[in-house]
Protein backbone atom coordinates (compact mmCIF):
# COMPACT_ATOMS: atom_id res chain seq x y z
CA UNK A 1 0.00 0.00 0.00
CA UNK A 2 2.70 2.33 0.71
CA UNK A 3 3.86 2.39 -2.75
CA UNK A 4 0.64 3.47 -3.78
CA UNK A 5 0.36 6.70 -1.16
CA UNK A 6 4.29 7.31 -2.63
CA UNK A 7 2.05 7.57 -5.83
CA UNK A 8 -0.64 9.31 -4.86
CA UNK A 9 1.72 11.72 -2.67
CA UNK A 10 3.56 12.21 -6.10
CA UNK A 11 0.58 13.14 -8.06
CA UNK A 12 -0.85 15.76 -5.77
CA UNK A 13 2.40 17.59 -5.12
CA UNK A 14 2.88 17.73 -9.36
CA UNK A 15 -0.68 18.80 -9.47
CA UNK A 16 0.17 21.22 -7.30
CA UNK A 17 3.76 22.69 -9.14
CA UNK A 18 1.50 22.44 -12.28
CA UNK A 19 -0.10 25.96 -11.52
CA UNK A 20 3.33 27.25 -9.49
CA UNK A 21 4.72 29.47 -12.59
CA UNK A 22 1.02 31.14 -13.25
CA UNK A 23 0.22 31.89 -9.19
CA UNK A 24 3.86 32.87 -8.73
CA UNK A 25 3.56 35.33 -11.71
CA UNK A 26 0.48 37.05 -10.40
CA UNK A 27 1.78 37.15 -6.91
CA UNK A 28 5.25 38.49 -7.95
CA UNK A 29 4.92 40.39 -11.06
CA UNK A 30 1.52 41.26 -11.36
CA UNK A 31 1.89 38.99 -14.57
CA UNK A 32 -1.79 38.28 -15.32
CA UNK A 33 -1.46 36.98 -18.73
CA UNK A 34 -0.40 33.31 -19.89
CA UNK A 35 0.89 32.81 -23.61
CA UNK A 36 -0.96 30.00 -25.69
CA UNK A 37 2.38 27.55 -25.41
CA UNK A 38 2.34 27.87 -21.40
CA UNK A 39 -1.10 27.37 -20.97
CA UNK A 40 -1.36 24.32 -23.69
CA UNK A 41 1.76 23.16 -20.91
CA UNK A 42 0.16 23.76 -18.26
CA UNK A 43 -3.34 22.14 -19.18
CA UNK A 44 -1.54 18.79 -20.64
CA UNK A 45 0.06 18.58 -17.11
CA UNK A 46 -3.19 19.10 -15.43
CA UNK A 47 -5.09 16.78 -17.05
CA UNK A 48 -2.64 14.19 -16.97
CA UNK A 49 -2.04 14.08 -13.77
CA UNK A 50 -5.68 14.41 -12.61
CA UNK A 51 -5.84 11.21 -14.79
CA UNK A 52 -2.67 9.74 -12.84
CA UNK A 53 -4.51 10.49 -9.62
CA UNK A 54 -7.75 8.46 -10.67
CA UNK A 55 -5.54 5.41 -11.68
CA UNK A 56 -3.63 5.58 -8.45
CA UNK A 57 -6.64 5.98 -6.50
CA UNK A 58 -7.91 2.26 -8.61
CA UNK A 59 -4.60 0.79 -8.02
CA UNK A 60 -5.54 1.65 -3.85
CA UNK A 61 -8.26 -0.30 -4.49
CA UNK A 62 -6.93 -3.08 -5.85
CA UNK A 63 -4.88 -3.17 -2.95
CA UNK A 64 -7.56 -3.03 -0.57
CA UNK A 65 -9.47 -6.12 -2.65
CA UNK A 66 -6.59 -8.41 -2.12
CA UNK A 67 -5.78 -7.36 1.16
CA UNK A 68 -8.74 -8.14 2.61
CA UNK A 69 -10.30 -10.67 0.21
CA UNK A 70 -7.03 -12.58 -0.59
CA UNK A 71 -4.89 -11.74 2.44
CA UNK A 72 -2.34 -14.89 1.74
CA UNK A 73 -1.51 -14.14 -1.37
CA UNK A 74 -0.81 -10.29 -1.14
CA UNK A 75 2.86 -10.52 -1.22
CA UNK A 76 2.70 -12.36 -4.52
CA UNK A 77 -0.19 -10.66 -6.30
CA UNK A 78 1.23 -7.04 -5.25
CA UNK A 79 4.78 -7.06 -5.67
CA UNK A 80 7.20 -4.20 -5.83
CA UNK A 81 7.91 -4.96 -9.82
CA UNK A 82 3.74 -5.45 -10.00
CA UNK A 83 2.80 -2.37 -8.27
CA UNK A 84 5.76 -0.08 -10.51
CA UNK A 85 4.40 -1.55 -13.64
CA UNK A 86 0.76 -0.45 -12.68
CA UNK A 87 2.15 3.09 -11.89
CA UNK A 88 4.54 3.22 -15.03
CA UNK A 89 1.03 2.24 -17.02
CA UNK A 90 -1.17 4.76 -15.20
CA UNK A 91 1.42 7.56 -16.37
CA UNK A 92 1.58 6.46 -20.23
CA UNK A 93 -2.22 5.66 -20.46
CA UNK A 94 -2.70 9.34 -18.68
CA UNK A 95 -0.28 10.97 -21.34
CA UNK A 96 -1.24 8.96 -24.33
CA UNK A 97 -4.91 10.21 -23.80
CA UNK A 98 -4.16 13.40 -22.94
CA UNK A 99 -1.32 14.62 -25.96
CA UNK A 100 -3.97 14.97 -28.56
CA UNK A 101 -5.65 17.63 -26.73
CA UNK A 102 -2.91 20.79 -27.21
CA UNK A 103 -3.01 19.91 -30.77
CA UNK A 104 -6.69 20.05 -30.95
CA UNK A 105 -6.36 23.31 -29.68
CA UNK A 106 -4.23 24.50 -31.92
CA UNK A 107 -5.95 24.14 -34.89
CA UNK A 108 -8.72 26.33 -33.84
CA UNK A 109 -8.72 30.94 -34.21
CA UNK A 110 -10.01 32.26 -30.92
CA UNK A 111 -12.02 35.04 -31.13
CA UNK A 112 -14.15 35.27 -28.28
CA UNK A 113 -13.07 36.78 -25.09
CA UNK A 114 -9.30 35.71 -24.35
CA UNK A 115 -9.86 36.00 -20.48
CA UNK A 116 -10.10 32.47 -18.39
CA UNK A 117 -13.12 31.95 -15.92
CA UNK A 118 -10.62 29.75 -14.17
CA UNK A 119 -7.13 30.67 -12.71
CA UNK A 120 -5.53 27.50 -14.53
CA UNK A 121 -5.49 26.32 -18.15
CA UNK A 122 -8.44 23.72 -18.51
CA UNK A 123 -9.05 21.75 -22.06
CA UNK A 124 -13.25 22.80 -21.17
CA UNK A 125 -12.38 26.24 -20.60
CA UNK A 126 -10.57 26.89 -23.72
CA UNK A 127 -12.34 25.38 -25.68
CA UNK A 128 -15.29 27.94 -25.40
CA UNK A 129 -12.76 30.43 -26.52
CA UNK A 130 -13.24 29.17 -29.83
CA UNK A 131 -14.43 30.28 -32.92
CA UNK A 132 -15.08 27.16 -35.60
CA UNK A 133 -17.17 24.25 -34.51
CA UNK A 134 -15.90 22.14 -31.36
CA UNK A 135 -17.24 18.78 -32.08
CA UNK A 136 -14.20 16.87 -32.41
CA UNK A 137 -12.94 18.34 -29.25
CA UNK A 138 -16.21 17.43 -27.20
CA UNK A 139 -16.13 14.12 -28.11
CA UNK A 140 -12.78 13.44 -27.78
CA UNK A 141 -12.92 14.55 -24.35
CA UNK A 142 -15.80 12.42 -23.49
CA UNK A 143 -13.90 9.67 -24.64
CA UNK A 144 -11.25 10.19 -22.76
CA UNK A 145 -13.33 10.58 -19.26
CA UNK A 146 -15.31 7.85 -20.53
CA UNK A 147 -11.77 5.68 -20.68
CA UNK A 148 -10.33 6.59 -17.18
CA UNK A 149 -12.39 7.92 -14.99
CA UNK A 150 -15.51 6.13 -16.11
CA UNK A 151 -13.73 2.89 -16.12
CA UNK A 152 -11.61 3.53 -13.08
CA UNK A 153 -14.70 4.46 -11.06
CA UNK A 154 -16.52 1.83 -12.28
CA UNK A 155 -13.71 -0.89 -11.18
CA UNK A 156 -13.14 1.02 -7.74
CA UNK A 157 -17.25 0.58 -7.33
CA UNK A 158 -17.00 -3.22 -7.61
CA UNK A 159 -13.47 -3.69 -5.71
CA UNK A 160 -15.66 -2.25 -2.89
CA UNK A 161 -18.80 -4.60 -3.73
CA UNK A 162 -16.48 -7.76 -4.00
CA UNK A 163 -14.76 -6.50 -0.57
CA UNK A 164 -18.16 -5.41 0.96
CA UNK A 165 -19.48 -8.96 0.10
CA UNK A 166 -15.94 -11.05 1.36
CA UNK A 167 -16.34 -9.05 5.10
CA UNK A 168 -20.41 -9.92 5.31
CA UNK A 169 -18.96 -13.29 5.46
CA UNK A 170 -17.24 -12.91 8.21
CA UNK A 171 -18.69 -14.26 11.43
CA UNK A 172 -16.67 -12.13 14.07
CA UNK A 173 -17.99 -8.40 14.38
CA UNK A 174 -14.86 -7.01 15.26
CA UNK A 175 -12.96 -8.54 12.10
CA UNK A 176 -16.02 -7.00 10.22
CA UNK A 177 -15.33 -3.31 11.82
CA UNK A 178 -11.52 -4.04 12.08
CA UNK A 179 -11.14 -4.65 7.91
CA UNK A 180 -13.88 -2.03 6.77
CA UNK A 181 -11.53 0.33 8.61
CA UNK A 182 -8.84 -0.31 6.28
CA UNK A 183 -10.81 1.04 3.47
CA UNK A 184 -12.21 4.60 5.49
CA UNK A 185 -9.09 6.44 4.23
CA UNK A 186 -9.06 5.24 0.75
CA UNK A 187 -13.01 6.15 0.26
CA UNK A 188 -12.71 9.46 1.76
CA UNK A 189 -9.53 10.06 -0.99
CA UNK A 190 -12.06 8.75 -3.50
CA UNK A 191 -14.35 11.07 -2.74
CA UNK A 192 -12.25 13.98 -2.23
CA UNK A 193 -11.15 13.56 -5.50
CA UNK A 194 -14.24 12.46 -7.37
CA UNK A 195 -16.43 15.33 -5.68
CA UNK A 196 -14.70 18.06 -6.95
CA UNK A 197 -14.29 16.66 -10.71
CA UNK A 198 -17.98 16.12 -11.11
CA UNK A 199 -18.81 19.62 -9.53
CA UNK A 200 -16.05 21.29 -11.88
CA UNK A 201 -17.74 19.51 -14.76
CA UNK A 202 -20.50 20.56 -14.08
CA UNK A 203 -19.89 24.26 -13.54
CA UNK A 204 -18.48 24.35 -16.60
CA UNK A 205 -21.03 22.23 -18.94
CA UNK A 206 -23.91 23.99 -16.96
CA UNK A 207 -23.27 26.98 -15.24
CA UNK A 208 -22.90 29.80 -17.89
CA UNK A 209 -24.80 31.75 -15.68
CA UNK A 210 -23.56 31.33 -12.38
CA UNK A 211 -21.30 34.10 -10.84
CA UNK A 212 -17.20 33.78 -12.14
CA UNK A 213 -16.80 33.57 -8.22
CA UNK A 214 -18.13 30.27 -8.25
CA UNK A 215 -16.04 29.40 -11.36
CA UNK A 216 -13.08 30.38 -9.39
CA UNK A 217 -13.73 28.46 -6.34
CA UNK A 218 -14.63 25.17 -7.95
CA UNK A 219 -11.35 25.58 -9.82
CA UNK A 220 -9.62 25.93 -6.61
CA UNK A 221 -11.78 23.39 -4.85
CA UNK A 222 -10.66 20.42 -7.22
CA UNK A 223 -6.74 21.25 -7.38
CA UNK A 224 -6.05 22.02 -3.89
CA UNK A 225 -7.95 20.28 -1.13
CA UNK A 226 -7.34 16.44 -2.60
CA UNK A 227 -3.74 17.43 -2.57
CA UNK A 228 -4.42 19.28 1.35
CA UNK A 229 -6.87 16.38 2.54
CA UNK A 230 -5.28 13.42 1.67
CA UNK A 231 -2.01 13.24 3.50
CA UNK A 232 -4.40 14.47 6.83
CA UNK A 233 -6.90 11.53 6.11
CA UNK A 234 -4.01 8.83 5.55
CA UNK A 235 -2.10 10.26 8.68
CA UNK A 236 -5.39 9.90 11.00
CA UNK A 237 -6.22 6.58 9.93
CA UNK A 238 -2.69 4.71 9.01
CA UNK A 239 -1.61 3.10 12.08
CA UNK A 240 1.77 3.28 11.19
CA UNK A 241 1.90 6.51 9.60
CA UNK A 242 0.48 8.20 12.80
CA UNK A 243 2.78 6.35 14.86
CA UNK A 244 5.48 7.70 12.98
CA UNK A 245 4.28 11.04 13.30
CA UNK A 246 3.81 10.47 17.17
CA UNK A 247 7.37 9.37 17.25
CA UNK A 248 8.36 12.60 15.67
CA UNK A 249 7.05 14.99 18.04
CA UNK A 250 7.94 12.87 21.12
CA UNK A 251 11.72 13.09 19.95
CA UNK A 252 11.43 16.49 19.19
CA UNK A 253 9.84 17.62 22.61
CA UNK A 254 12.50 15.38 24.42
CA UNK A 255 15.30 17.44 22.31
CA UNK A 256 13.84 20.13 23.29
CA UNK A 257 13.81 19.49 27.22
CA UNK A 258 17.54 17.85 26.74
CA UNK A 259 18.30 21.37 25.27
CA UNK A 260 16.99 22.87 27.78
CA UNK A 261 18.43 21.35 30.66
Amino acid sequence: MYYFLAMLALTDLGLCLSTLPTVMGIFWFDAREIGIPACFTQLFFIHTLSLVESSVLLSLSIDRYVAICHPLRYSTVLTPARIIRMGLSSVFRSALLILPLPFLLMRFRYCHSHVLAHAYCLHLEIMKLACSSIIVNHIYGLFVVACTVGVDSLLIFLSYALILRTVLSIASRHERLRALNTCVSHSCAVLLFYIPMIGLSLVHRFGEHLPRTVHLLMSYVYLLVPPLMNPIVYSIKTKQIRQHIVNKFEFIKSLRGFQQD
